[in-house]
């Protein structure tokens, strides 16, 4: 069973595109593949700056032969339609065989499509693959018509096994698949022979060529952490560089280096974002001072004079970013200094969204609905409006304007350094946050009103003029703030309720409308957590439902009684209460929820049931009025022993009128007490 290698050998292929076309090569190539009938034992994709390769082990010499037999039209059928059938078999009237059927005899035609060589197929697949290559942008070069994300050069397609490497027949606009490819441009830029994958790893490597990516990061991350380490520095973790870098390189060569006293006086947030963005540099951070003192390049030749050139090269244009980020930052603080009202007054001019106003006025009602919240999160209301009114100042600052990506976290300097309280200063940080799932939640009240604040204002907004989310289209990010009001509830455990802050937010929101949106956010959120999905729609049918909290801890403490061994029997027992109870109102055109006497009662079960009710009833009143929801569950369990034994024990439809009426009634205290909890009717099983 022979083994595939195939190369696509180009100009530089950009990092962020290389992780999915590894995939999309794969997946296409051997989907191709078995689609013709061929199998393979595994496949393994690389890439490369230059490269995109893909080996594909015990592939089948051949498809196999086939054959299919398919049915035609009735012997006596008009001639037209036989002539139809003939068409789109392929062939002639005496190669059909006429059959009895139920119907007369039918003409049967016998398709036998002959075994196809792997190569034949493989060139096949690949030039489809190729030509239909799904780049997130292709470029065209030269007079022919193929699209690739940059020119390609060459390619590699061989078929290995016991015999030899044989080269798959194959040609693409002027490119003839063959055995050669190139090391690093550099360093080994001579052209190489392989005959296998083995072959090709092991000669790439000696030509400075690292074909694997994690091999690449693994490197990368080695030699930066030991680099800092002999300074008595540690790597600022990241990544998503270290995957982007990795792509940017096939020769990972890491230098580090120290950035200029001058400049280590700006936030350590502004040196790592101007670095990464700007030149791809790993920053290295003093543990001692917790400042970011150095920072890790990483080139893609080893050098003569160990990359000191390189290097210097770097800091020249790392002094020269880092000299406009230092005037960005000077000149922001002497306006942060002076208050931020010129800030604040240019936010008049900035749109937030055409028919919400401008920043300024949306911070004007986040300020009002910050307010508000404070109390319910144990928030200063004076704080909370103060932090609102100044944690989108930085909006305008310069050194957002160049890294839009530190809102926020600037504003947090800005108003320390404005002398506002430290409170204030991290809500400005921390009231965008949390962004997404995995995203820190704030825990300071201050915090935590203003950033309810911000995402309620924006759902309350949208919502007023109908820019609601549709389907998979989400432009305003909704869902997203949706999911950082109901994490910043749970988290803190914040008693809001919904519905009555939806109605100070902006006007005309519909607030039953926006409540069932987070019903519908919170079932996605809680069935991630493990919570099923007929417990949480249980619960959300019960009053208080827009107190998150108070919904999450009742579907807790419902689904840890389902999970006992208790949990499905009671579960069961009051299902079948209710469906019997409902059967019978329906058919009586009457309801059943009062008047059970223990004076009708005729068996102990009956009699016992009745004691079990008078006990559990108060004690679950009790713990759901104090919120003690496990409390609650565990006397709702109690009476799984006697409900049991009075279904096992009692008709309830018996002759005898009064006593078939006690017992339904009785019926209902038990519908009743589940209810006091959840609705046991939505919960399956």
């Amino acid at each position: 069973m022979p083994d595939l290698l195939i190369e696509l050998f180009s100009e530089e292929i950009p990092a962020r595109m290389q992780a999915r076309a590894r995939e999309d090569l794969k997946k296409l190539v051997t989907d191709g593949l078995v689609g013709a009938g061929l199998t393979y034992a595994s496949a393994g994709a690389f890439s490369t700056p230059r490269r995109l390769t893909l080996t594909v082990e015990g592939l089948t010499a051949e498809s196999p032969t086939t054959r299919e037999e398919r049915k035609g039209p009735r012997t006596d059928a008009p001639e037209a339609a036989l002539e139809g059938f003939l068409r789109s078999t392929g062939l002639t009237r005496d190669q059909l065989e006429a059959r009895d059927d139920k119907k007369g005899q039918v003409w049967f035609a016998t398709l036998t499509k002959p075994g196809r060589p792997a190569a034949e197929i493989v060139a096949e697949v690949l030039t489809a693959t190729i030509r239909d290559f799904p780049w997130p942008k292709s470029m065209r070069w030269g007079a022919g018509s193929l699209r690739w994300v940059r020119p390609l050069h060459s390619i590699i397609c061989i078929l290995t096994d016991e015999a030899g490497a044989n080269t798959v027949p194959l040609e693409i606009e002027g490119i003839t698949a063959g055995n050669t490819t190139r090391g690093h441009r550099f360093m080994a830029p001579d052209e190489i022979t392989v005959s296998s994958f083995e072959d090709y790893a092991a000669k790439l490597r000696r030509a400075r060529v690292m074909l694997d990516s994690s091999e690449r990061e693994a490197a990368i991350r080695q030699e930066a952490a030991n680099l800092a380490f002999a300074r008595g520095w540690e790597i600022v973790p990241d990544d998503g560089l270290l995957t982007e870098v990795a792509g940017l390189v096939e020769w990972p060569v890491p230098l580090m280096g120290a950035i200029e006293d001058r400049f280590l006086t700006l936030p350590p947030e502004v040196l790592q974002t101007s670095m990464k963005e700007h030149q791809k540099f790993f920053s290295a951070r003093n543990p001692k001072t917790g400042r970011i003192e150095g920072f890790v390049t990483v080139a893609n030749i080893e050098t003569p004079d160990h990359g000191e050139t390189i290097l210097k090269g770097n800091q020249r244009v790392l002094a020269a970013r880092l000299s406009d980020a230092a005037f960005f930052w000077d000149n922001d603080l002497r306006i942060a200094k002076t208050g931020m009202a010129d800030w604040a007054e240019g936010l008049k001019s900035v749109t937030f969204q055409s028919q919400l106003g401008s920043q300024a006025d949306r911070i004007a009602r986040i300020a009002a609905l910050a307010r508000e919240i404070a109390p319910l999160v144990g928030a200063d209301a004076d704080q909370a409006e103060q932090a609102a009114k100044v944690a989108k100042l930085d909006l305008r600052s310069a050194m957002v304007g160049e890294f839009p990506e530190l809102q926020g976290t600037m504003g947090r300097y800005y108003a320390l350094a404005a002398d506002y309280p430290a409170a204030v200063a991290d809500a400005a940080r921390d009231h965008y946050s949390p962004l997404g799932p995995s995203d820190d939640v704030p825990s300071a009240p201050v915090s935590v009103a203003v950033a309810l604040a911000d995402k309620l204002d924006t759902l309350t907004g949208f919502w007023a003029i109908g820019e609601k989310p549709t389907g998979s289209k989400d432009p305003f990010a909704l869902r997203r703030a949706a999911l950082g009001v109901i994490r910043l509830v749970l988290t803190n455990k914040a008693r809001v309720n919904l519905t009555e802050i939806i109605g100070k937010g902006y006007p005309g929101a519909d607030a039953a409308d926006l409540l069932a949106f987070f019903h519908d956010r919170l079932k996605v959120y809680l069935r991630d957590q493990g919570t099923r999905h007929d417990i949480i729609d249980s619960v959300l049918s019960m009053p208080g439902n827009d107190d998150l909290v108070l919904l999450v801890n009742r579907a807790t403490a419902l689904s840890d009684v389902l999970k006992t061994e208790d949990g499905p029997n009671l579960l069961q027992g009051l299902k079948r209460a209710s469906n019997i109870l409902t059967q019978a109102e329906s058919k009586d055109g009457v309801e059943y929820s009062f008047g059970a006497d223990p004076k009708f009662a005729e068996t102990d079960q009956e009699r016992g049931l009745f004691a079990a009710l008078d006990t559990a009833e108060p004690a679950i009143r009790a713990a759901v009025k104090a919120e003690d929801f496990p409390a609650a569950m565990s006397a709702m369990a109690s009476l799984r022993a006697p409900i049991d034994a009075f279904f096992e024990a009692v008709q309830i439809n018996t002759d005898h009128q009064i006593v078939r009426r006690n017992r339904l009634n009785l019926l209902s205290r038990i519908r009743e007490a589940g209810r006091l909890i959840a609705d046991f009717g939505r919960i399956e099983g």
